[in-house]
């Protein structure tokens, strides 16, 4: 009768708590490493799929920004000559209709090196200057070898040249009948301006490239995430 009792008291304990378990220490040993290892190999098809698809993307977000900043670049320095071209082309028909060299450069003289003001040279047939109404170190900004003979062939010159360190000029120079007349001024406001248009255009590149990053691993995320939703739904 003890033997029934206790056979009727085991099954009652196994119908109401179901079977025992197997011990932690029963595990295979090499489970948890298998699913780690999965983990691990899941991550790096996530990264390899996150990568190929933001390479392409950042060149061409590469050679957009490159494009966007070449367009500013050169707008703001084709528009740099504008002012002078217009100054060199009125001086040399005031001094075709017989106004001298003196009165079509202005009674101030501008400090090339300090000022942003435009000035107006004019040089003679032999290729010094006449009346200058600009003056770098006490004297005339002399242009290089070349510029004042080429502007003598009928064609306004234009010339972005360094006189001296930390001084650059965009000038303009065209003929007149008795030589040549000069107009330029100082490109440190424009290269201010370029500067600043490169600033912003790499600080779009930048956070552009950070977004592409972000939007790539989630789409690679998704993607996993939507296919191991098939396979468990197959």
């Amino acid at each position: 009768m003890a033997l029934i009792r206790s056979v009727s008291g085991s099954t009652m304990a196994i119908l109401r708590h179901g079977p025992p378990r197997a011990s932690r220490c029963g595990r295979h040993p090499g489970a948890g490493r298998g699913v780690s290892g999965a983990v691990s190999i899941d991550r790096r098809r996530l990264a390899l799929r996150a990568i190929l698809a933001f390479i392409p993307l950042a060149v061409l977000a590469t050679g957009l920004a490159g494009t966007v900043y070449l367009v500013a670049q050169q707008g703001l320095r084709s528009g740099a000559d504008s002012p002078q071209l217009q100054l060199a082309e009125d001086a040399g028909h005031a001094l075709d209709a017989g106004a001298s060299p003196a009165t079509v450069t202005g009674l101030a003289t501008v400090d090339v090196a300090r000022s942003l003001a435009p000035f107006v040279v004019v040089f003679g047939p032999d290729d010094k200057p006449l009346a200058w109404g600009g003056q770098l170190d006490g004297a005339a900004p002399a242009p290089p070898a070349g510029v004042l003979d080429h502007a003598a062939m009928g064609t306004p010159n234009r010339v972005t040249w360094q006189p001296r360190a930390g001084v650059r000029l965009a000038t303009v120079t065209v003929r007149w009948s008795g030589g040549t007349v000069l107009a330029g001024r100082s490109l440190r406001e424009v290269e201010r301006l370029e500067d600043q248009a490169l600033l912003l255009v790499a600080a779009g590149w930048a956070g552009t490239l950070i977004a592409l990053v972000i939007a790539c691993a989630a789409v690679a995320w998704l993607g996993e995430h939507l296919r191991e939703e098939a396979r468990d739904h197959g």
